[in-house]
């Protein structure tokens, strides 16, 4: 592995006004850049491995669909839209994530009124592409 070190870490609770949620938490996932068009967030292999020893496949989905929601909301909160709430999401694994870190990279494809949808690229330190997450989140209107 190479000689990577994660990024300082962004508080959510100071851009969000609450923190990424205890499974984000639990599983160890830092966020180094945030915004609705690009984030940056990382997550260790270690303590999220399946019974083989390599980095469980629902680990990226959860890495995914955290980046993918949280953009999505930030979008919609900075224009006032409303809440975004997820409503599809897929992966295809290509790799195995073995030891260290996994880095996952957030580029949307749509912001739209009604509907955002985000790639999260995941890729071990070495810059190997592990699994592509795509997320497509409805903004839901206040209510009230």
């Amino acid at each position: 592995m190479s000689g990577f070190v994660r990024p300082p870490i962004i508080n959510l609770s100071t851009i969000l006004g609450r923190d990424q949620g205890l499974l984000a938490l639990t599983m160890g996932i830092q966020w180094h850049e945030l915004s609705p068009e690009y984030s940056v967030a990382t997550m260790p292999v270690e303590g999220n491995t399946q019974t083989f020893g390599i980095l469980h496949g629902g680990s990226f989905v959860v890495l995914g669909e955290s980046m993918g929601s949280i953009a999505a909301n930030v979008y919609s909160h900075l224009n006032g839209l409303g809440t975004a709430v997820g409503i599809e999401v897929n992966a295809s694994h290509t790799g195995s994530g073995v030891s260290g870190f996994i880095i996952g990279t957030c580029r949307s494809l749509h912001l739209g009124r009604t509907l955002t949808t985000h790639e999260i690229v995941c890729t071990n330190e070495d810059g190997k592409r592990l699994s592509t997450v795509r997320i497509t989140n409805l903004i839901k209107k206040p209510t009230g």
